[in-house]
């Protein structure tokens, strides 16, 4: 897989043109042995031919709108597109009237010039961490293909679109680990920014206290420049901090139980290879993991908010949900508005507590899943289901609920299965993150 800065500089220097980049995708998407069927939901070949025509137009009168403009991208079926419903992988959205501007992170990567090739495949609503969707089919990871293994959610197809090569990066949502999650299962990397840097103007919610808007890509530098257009800086590749000396905090608690061998050995091997470089790995139990649990657990801001939002629909239209994202939203109903205070209440408690004992450290690093991609014929049964979508987001979720940046980035060996490492920053320290993550993406 080739960055998006290789890219960039092919396009620099003539050696390739945005249209060849975009026809390479469509054949992708087209190939009849693909992912591209369940991976995207609507193609956008058109209006990508023209506009991958325009900006190679600009390139040759040096007019691009940037360094990065005829890059193909992918875009998660939760932004709105001007002309378009924002259907969120559903069917009782497919009719709903269409946006009349585009999303505000749409709206900046289509000025930095990238080129949307349609919308991506992904968990109904966002609702589940698993990927699957009974209503478009549901795109399977790279590794194992023949088995059939989930590529993670709720931004599936958006992962699975990079990993097969049908855009170079992609945009997803992250809510409980919904780009770090698929970027886990498909060996590539997944960013969940600082919330509150990223506008999430026109993408329909799941849980505004909680959604982020982040990039899914093939190396650490990649996510850094979308991140950096999504939030409206300067787009440019990270400088590697230097690894000697750093402090990285491993939580002995919640975190690290119920791995498999496979995760346990890639871990293992991650953490002798970063202290050979000089970071000092430090063990430590964090109590505000352990309240977490008890905190949400009547649904937390996932089912509150998203039933705030969706009970007029549900009212109209529940027989047309997916049942398995219906029951998860419909359990929000349940909560009263004491109950919601004193989430809120609790949460703000546990952050303070948290930033409290995560000072002294550079960073966290944990699993980003505790379990590699389960076939998806497996989760066809109801209880196996929720059990396996509660242990894969458990890692993840930590990072929103505490309102942190975070990463996941490969740390499997060739030819093995696809296990993420994932790094959690300091609230509003994504610069800082980007660094320490090159550097360790470098050491891996």
């Amino acid at each position: 897989m080739r960055t998006l800065e290789e890219h960039a500089q092919a396009l620099a220097d003539g050696h390739t043109s945005s249209r060849a980049l975009v026809e390479q995708c469509l054949a992708r998407i087209a190939d009849p042995n693909g992912e591209g069927p369940r991976a995207f939901i609507k193609v956008h070949a058109e209006q990508a031919r023209a506009m991958a025509d325009a900006m190679d137009t600009l390139r040759r009168a040096r007019r691009e709108p940037g360094r990065y403009a005829g890059i193909p991208i992918s875009l998660k079926d939760l932004f709105d597109i001007a002309g378009e419903a924002t259907a969120a992988g559903s069917q009782v959205l497919a009719d709903a009237p269409p946006a009349t501007a585009h999303a505000a992170v749409v709206q900046r990567m289509l000025a930095a010039g990238f080129v949307p090739m349609g919308r991506t495949n992904m968990t109904e609503f966002a609702f589940s961490g698993l990927g699957i969707n009974p209503h478009y089919g549901t795109p399977c990871s790279p590794w194992d293909r023949a088995e059939r293994r989930i590529p993670g959610g709720s931004s599936s197809g958006t992962a699975v679109s990079v990993s097969d090569g049908m855009a170079i990066a992609g945009l997803g949502t992250d809510t409980g680990g919904s780009c770090r999650i698929p970027a886990a299962f498909c060996g590539i990397v997944g960013y969940k920014p600082t919330a509150r840097r990223v506008p999430i103007t026109g993408v329909l919610p799941l849980a505004p206290s909680l959604d982020s808007v982040g990039p899914i890509a093939s190396s650490v530098a990649c996510c850094a420049v979308i991140d950096a257009v999504l939030a409206g800086d300067a787009a440019t590749p990270p400088v590697p901090a230097s690894l000697n000396g750093l402090r990285l905090a491993v939580p002995t608690n919640v975190v690290l139980e119920g791995m498999d061998a496979a995760v346990s050995g890639a871990f293992d091997r991650a953490l002798a290879a970063l202290s050979r470089a000089g970071a000092h790995i430090v063990h430590v139990h964090f109590p505000a993991f352990d309240e977490v649990p008890a905190v949400n657990a009547k649904g937390g801001f996932a089912a509150s908010e998203a039933y705030a939002w969706h009970r007029a629909l549900l009212a109209e239209k529940a027989a047309g949900y997916d049942p398995r994202i219906r029951m998860r939203i419909e359990r929000g109903e349940r909560m009263t508005a004491a109950e919601y205070v004193e989430l809120a209440a609790a949460r703000q408690r546990l952050i303070a507590d948290f930033d409290a004992s995560t000072r002294q450290f550079d960073g966290l690093v944990m699993p980003t899943v505790p379990i590699v991609p389960p076939r998806i014929a497996e989760l066809d049964d109801e209880r196996e289901y929720n059990r396996i979508n509660l242990h894969i987001l458990r890692n993840t979720a930590l990072g929103n609920f505490f309102d942190r940046c975070s990463i996941s980035l490969p740390c499997h060996r060739e030819g093995e299965p696809p296990v993420g490492l994932m790094l959690v920053g300091e609230t509003l320290g994504d610069a800082r993150l980007f660094a320490i993550a090159a550097a360790v993406e470098a050491a891996l």
